[in-house]
């Protein structure tokens, strides 16, 4: 178990970048939602779909047709201690749901990325292991003025990283596991 500080219980959001039943980065969601609990962190998952937006579309705002699901996720991310995205990588970049959810995020007043600490991480049947689209999607959340926790939690090949129970089956794996959680519970914004 993690030691965490004494203080008011940190609060986590996870996010899923993909709407596929039994997509295999659900099992590493659940792996770090379950760490980040034990490390004392109030930890709600969320199923994007229950925050369905269009493709974005300046079109679309300027109509005053913001989604509210854009609303909604935007004062999560000014509300939460930390964000963790779980996404896999499609053709070596960011989910279509990821890059639209940022999309309209992004959009929302007052920045939304300025509060939380995020952190990033994907399971991959590939030898690569979602770093491209990790590396990414890091790029982009730091042109936002996000603070992205330094250790990318790019894990695969998937089924081999994970036994049955869900659990890291390497010691290195379960190390880096650790890390990033150590990471998202001790940084801070620091005021700023």
């Amino acid at each position: 178990m993690i030691e965490h500080n004494s203080g008011p219980a940190k609060t986590a959001i996870t996010i899923l970048g993909s709407l596929r039943r039994n997509s295999i980065n659900e099992v590493l969601r659940r792996h770090m939602s379950t760490k980040l609990r034990e490390a004392g962190v109030a930890v709600t998952d969320l199923d994007m779909h229950d925050y369905p937006m269009p493709i974005f579309d300046q079109d679309i705002e300027d109509a005053g047709d913001t989604p509210e699901a854009a609303r909604r996720l935007a004062e999560l991310f000014r509300t939460t201690d930390i964000v963790l995205i779980i996404s896999p990588e499609y053709n070596g970049g960011v989910t279509p749901l990821v890059a639209n959810m940022i999309a309209w995020v992004s959009r929302q007043k007052p920045n939304p990325f300025k509060h939380a600490v995020f952190g990033i991480g994907g399971l991959s049947n590939g030898k690569y292991a979602t770093i491209f689209a990790l590396s990414h999607l890091r790029d982009s959340l730091s042109k936002l003025g996000a603070l992205v926790v330094p250790t990318l939690l790019g894990l695969g090949p998937y089924p081999d990283v994970f036994d049955t129970a869900g659990n890291p089956n390497e010691t290195n794996i379960q190390w880096k596991v650790g890390q990033v959680v150590r990471e998202l519970t001790h940084f801070s914004r620091g005021g700023i």
